[in-house]
């Protein structure tokens, strides 16, 4: 009976604790931002209808700025100090179909960095209040 007690109070602990981190921590921080916003860079390389959007971008810039943003988001340490979403979507005429494309290419990004599930949809949650700013800007 004590170790059935014990391991309830473990488990019970660990989801604790597991709630209490931020989104940045639950990912795995920077590094695993990182393997996200990389992967995401090579969806939306090999795909012709986003790909248009980004052809004349400063990937370098993109790569740095879009793991500023993720991270700053999801609760870490981190400082934004790009432009806002307006800003860096004006004039691009994002329709809401080539907008959900590209949601697609991010979910396919955080499934090949092994982020699970519920994890990806708390981090779509937090981006999806920032939608208006980026279709028909």
């Amino acid at each position: 009976m004590k170790l059935i007690t014990f391991l309830l109070v473990l488990t019970l602990t660990a989801c604790v604790n597991q709630t209490q981190k931020t989104l940045y921590e639950q990912l795995g921080g920077k590094d695993k931002i990182t393997q996200i916003v990389e992967n995401f860079i090579y969806e939306i390389e090999f795909n012709e209808t986003i790909y248009e959007y980004f052809k004349e971008t400063d990937i370098q810039r993109f790569h740095d700025k879009l793991i500023e943003h993720i991270c700053v988001n999801t609760g870490g340490p981190c400082q934004y100090t790009g432009d806002t979403m307006a800003q860096v979507h004006a004039g691009m005429n994002i329709n809401e179909s080539d907008f959900n494309l590209t949601v697609d290419l991010l979910i396919n990004a955080m499934t090949k960095a092994d982020i699970p599930h519920p994890l990806q949809n708390k981090v779509l949650a937090v981006f999806a209040p920032m939608r208006k700013d980026m279709i028909y800007k």
